[in-house]
């Protein structure tokens, strides 16, 4: 039988074959996966947390698609920005780690919004959206590592203010639904 014959392989039809493989077989495998791709690099790095900085790659694919160079007429995406955040979360999903880059985000997204004067809605209504994944992360971290964050996400609220598109009281909206006070 080929796999033309076959359906869509599954997961119960790869991991069949794997227990197939001796140890230095699944090095091998391990191996090849590494090589095949950069993404493959980052999951396994961030995985088994080796090398500095394991947020390093994926805060540069959000900047690539939440602040793409203009002159160089490169496009931003929404989707492409939010989906480090959903690899770290299958490789570490360290909670820690999804509010730094759930923050950075928002904080890279907002920057870039006021240096260019960007009028999307779908952008905004994806920042919002951000912001309360960002607040929600954060305030399950045990207090002593929230302040740090919260002070941030006070920074990008404080910066929507003047923005329009309602992205100021969706902000507000969510900060007090969050508990939290406003700086005076």
């Amino acid at each position: 039988m080929t796999n033309k014959d076959k359906t869509a392989a599954t997961w119960s039809d790869v991991k069949a074959k794997l227990s197939n493989f001796d140890r230095v077989g699944l090095l091998g495998l391990m191996k090849d996966l590494y090589t095949a791709s950069k993404d493959n690099q980052n999951f396994l790095h961030t995985r088994f947390g080796l090398g500095g900085d394991v947020l390093k790659p994926y805060k540069t694919i959000i900047d690539r698609w939440l602040r793409p160079d203009v002159y160089k007429h490169q496009e931003y995406s929404v989707s492409k920005a939010k989906k480090p955040i959903s690899d770290y979360k299958k490789a570490s999903g360290l909670p820690e780690g999804v509010a730094e880059l759930t923050v950075y985000y928002c904080e890279q997204a907002i920057s870039f919004s006021h240096e260019v004067g960007l009028d999307d809605g779908g952008y905004y209504d994806a920042l919002v959206r951000m912001f309360e994944q960002a607040l929600k992360t954060v305030m399950a971290l045990p207090e002593a590592r929230r302040e740090s964050f919260l002070d941030r996400l006070q920074d990008v609220r404080a910066s929507g203010q003047s923005m329009g598109w309602g992205v100021d009281y969706a902000f507000n909206d969510l900060w007090q639904r969050a508990g939290l006070e406003f700086d005076s």
